[in-house]
């Protein structure tokens, strides 16, 4: 069958797709849930363009290679995908694996758009998305009109496509959260960029183990993320002398500080609270609780002494890691209306289910096209960038989401509708957890999915038969 005809023409140097007959939906982001959606799309024999910043599959994927997910192999490939790539003779990689970011983006998110074809282009960032001849104010006839997707490519050349829907995959990688507990960067932050870091470094590159062996590093974070970093520099540690982390929380130590455990029904995921736990009882690392930075001040000897709020001022560092979260870039979507909480910057109707004030968790009840939906009919914001300034996202949240959100743009509502999703609870849940104090079931009945765990002791040996003890955490988890 002939795909519809697209003439082309351009205005101005800048060249724009006028459609003959049908638009494509566009899906902006060629990682995982980007194109678990152009599967779907696909499947159901409906006209899809994937637009990627980068120059492969899964670029932000591939910056985070040497992480190990705490995620399966059998939670990582979408049903939809699977069906595409299986005539190819693609072999499903050992479902009770946890691969690495590397491993992920080539044995998996490249095959995929290699088999999706043209229908993937490369080196085009999305510069802005509109409604054709009305900006975000005009309601004259504005839902009969087709979206604009604006994109420069490599070499600058802009152009503007038309679509029937957009679907926003392009996550939050880029854009992380700054050192300052206010949500701004610390004064002296960027002045001291240099000297910090805003992912887990990668300490299997010998350039890159060099920077931290040997040297005095904050952490600042309370994620899987931070986890994982204290876990491989207590490992470098053991070789290299002089090597200790700084662990800066904002919050207190209590039962959830290390997640759930042997508890979290992710097993990866509860050993890297239990690495980080390890970390500090050995004395590789330092936990600093309560400190909110708001100075970054540099030292006549290139360290950096790092102020808080309150006014305690800690020993000067080397170097600084800042793992405190990622946030949605949604500056090229400004003339669109979208639906987002004030808090999160994620879709209204998606907040309450998410909201880290409320959970401290990763469970979420199941959602879809309808909790993703927007005044703006016919766009999406899905995978992490749906989850706005949320954590705790895993991939199979975002397969089950585009699922539903393709299955509503096909007009097959009672599948959009049917919407199942059974995540994997971390063991942990105290309530509210973004201030210094948990909840307690004094205060609130505990936690919203679970009773608070009890107090982690810290400075003292794992004790023998935990698996901090037994063997180390695989070295990864940041994003699944």
């Amino acid at each position: 069958m002939r795909k519809p005809s697209t003439a082309v023409k351009t205005i101005w140097g800048v060249t724009v797709n006028a459609p003959a007959t049908a638009l494509p939906a566009v899906v902006i982001g060629a990682g995982p849930t980007g194109l678990a959606a152009a599967a779907h799309l696909t499947g159901r024999g409906m006209e899809t363009l994937v637009l990627e910043a980068g120059p492969a599959a899964g670029t932000a994927v591939r910056e985070w290679g040497h992480v190990r997910l705490f995620s399966t192999w059998s939670e990582l490939v979408d049903p939809a995908a699977e069906k595409l790539l299986s005539p190819t003779g693609w072999t499903t990689p050992d479902g009770g694996t946890c691969p690495s970011g590397a491993d992920w983006a080539e044995k998996y998110l490249q095959p995929l758009a290699d088999v999706l074809g043209d229908r993937v282009r490369y080196g085009t960032t999305v510069t802005g998305v509109s409604r054709l001849g009305r900006d975000r104010i005009v309601d004259a006839d504005r839902e009969q009109q087709p979206f604009t997707v604006r994109t420069r490519s490599a070499d600058g050349t802009e152009a503007r496509i038309l679509a029937r829907a957009v679907i926003d995959a392009s996550g939050t990688w880029s854009t992380p959260s700054p050192i300052g507990a206010d949500g701004l960067p610390a004064l002296g932050e960027h002045a001291a960029s240099a000297r910090v870091s805003y992912r887990i470094p990668d300490l299997k590159d010998p350039a890159v183990r060099a920077r931290y062996a040997g040297k005095r590093t904050a952490v600042i974070g309370s994620g899987a993320s931070a986890f994982t970093a204290l876990a491989s520099l207590a490992d470098v540690a053991k070789d290299e002398p002089g090597t200790h982390s700084v662990w800066i929380l904002r919050r207190g130590i209590s039962g959830s500080t290390f997640g759930g455990g042997t508890a979290d029904q992710l097993p990866a995921r509860g050993a890297l609270g239990l690495a980080a736990k390890a970390a500090v009882d050995a004395g590789h690392a330092d936990a600093v609780t309560g400190f909110r930075t708001e100075v970054i001040e540099p030292g006549a000897d290139d360290s950096l002494t790092l102020v808080a709020e309150d006014g305690r001022r800690l020993d000067p560092v080397d170097e600084v890691i800042v793992l405190t979260g990622l946030r949605p870039d949604l500056s090229f979507l400004s003339e669109l209306r979208l639906g987002l909480d004030e808090r999160l910057q994620a879709p209204t109707e998606l907040a309450p289910l998410i909201d880290p004030n409320q959970h401290s968790c990763g469970t979420v009840y199941p959602h879809g096209h309808r909790e993703l939906s927007h005044p703006e009919q016919g766009v999406y914001l899905v995978g992490m960038k749906s989850y706005g300034r949320a954590p705790t996202f895993l991939a199979m949240t975002g397969y089950e989401q585009v699922r539903s959100v393709t299955a509503a743009l096909a007009g097959d509502i009672e599948s959009a509708d049917r919407v199942e999703l059974t995540l994997p609870e971390t063991g942990v849940c105290g309530g509210a957890g973004l201030f210094d104090t948990p909840a307690t079931a004094e205060t609130d009945g505990g936690g919203c999915c679970a009773p608070e765990p009890s107090l982690v002791q810290i400075g003292t040996a794992a004790p023998a038969g935990t698996a901090a003890a037994e063997e180390p955490a695989p070295a990864g988890g940041c994003c699944a």
